[in-house]
């Protein structure tokens, strides 16, 4: 039970900071964005991982897994906002939630064993978050968000949304080889501490240089978005790391569902159709964690 509450747990809040990002990432652009997001998350888990007691020692090979997960989520992270930046939450957030199916078979692939009724029970998940984020409907681009009602709607071009496709599916990518050795670090540190590593790289190699270099920006408006994108980031991944450590493979299937919650939000927050299709999706991901919850509880 511990992987699905932490999957769930890490859907949520991931869902409510990736909808915020597409808001802040035109405001200030999507490094910009990262790079806020990098310090206030470092700020928050290495505030909490001071007050959670001492270090582990760090082994060479727990160093390595603490690398790659720094490395591929800030980079992960940089896509992502690159595709929010031009293209529809939906489309980009639904290529970027198929890290849960890439890190579920890495796990499988290094020796994490399934059931088959478990196995084809992700599998009816990961169809139902694919039809919810793709299935037709009326879905808004990011750029309509915050404008009056009755104003004519605002399209992206074709060629914007397929470079924000190619932004989501390069950082899928990333967060799926993330989303593995962040479980891996979570092994041996504690929650707030294993998701310090891609905060830690974020800040060095995002916002440092950015700083410098005098292309930080930062607005009003903004501030508020990235406070909460970073706490909302930080909590989030320490929950998928709680629930990592019972399976790997339930809770990043879990977790990727964030791009289905955000879907489901945009319903009710900006009033974009769910299509027939997105309604089943959602229909078979309630009734796949339902019977996942009666097998694993």
């Amino acid at each position: 039970m511990t992987a699905i509450l932490g999957g769930l747990g890490a859907a949520a809040m991931w869902a409510a900071a990736n909808l915020m990002s597409s808001r802040a990432s035109r405001l200030i652009g999507a490094s910009s964005t990262v790079a806020w997001m990098m310090l206030v998350g470092v700020a928050v888990a290495g505030s909490l991982s001071l007050a959670s007691g001492p270090v582990p020692s760090i082994t060479p090979a727990l160093a390595g897994w603490m690398a790659i997960s720094g490395l591929s989520g800030v980079i992960g992270q940089l896509f992502l906002y690159r595709g929010l930046r031009i293209g529809k939450v939906g489309v980009v957030t639904a290529l970027a939630s198929t890290e849960g199916a890439i890190a579920a078979l890495l796990a499988v692939i290094a020796g994490e064993r399934l059931t088959i009724p478990i196995a084809a029970t992700l599998c009816v998940i990961v169809v139902g978050i694919a039809t919810v984020a793709f299935a037709g409907g009326s879905a808004a681009s990011p750029a309509e968000w915050g404008v009056e009602p009755g104003a004519p709607p605002m399209s992206a071009p074709a060629g914007n949304e397929r470079r924000a496709a190619m932004w989501g599916a390069l950082a899928a990518i990333g967060f799926g080889i993330t989303v593995y050795s962040t479980a891996q670090v979570g092994r041996s540190l504690p929650p707030l501490m294993a998701v310090l590593p891609v905060r830690a790289v974020g800040v060095v190699g995002v916002f440092i240089p950015m700083a410098l270099a005098g292309r930080l920006r930062l607005t009003r408006r903004a501030v508020p978005l990235v406070v909460l994108i970073g706490a909302l980031e930080v909590f989030g991944n320490a929950s998928y790391v709680v629930g990592s450590r019972e399976s790997i493979a339930i809770s990043a299937v879990l977790a990727s569902q964030f791009a289905a919650v955000a879907a489901v939000a945009a319903f009710f927050l900006f009033r974009e159709r769910l299509s027939l299709g997105q309604r089943s999706g959602v229909v078979a991901i309630a009734v796949g964690v339902a019977f996942l919850a009666a097998v694993r509880g």
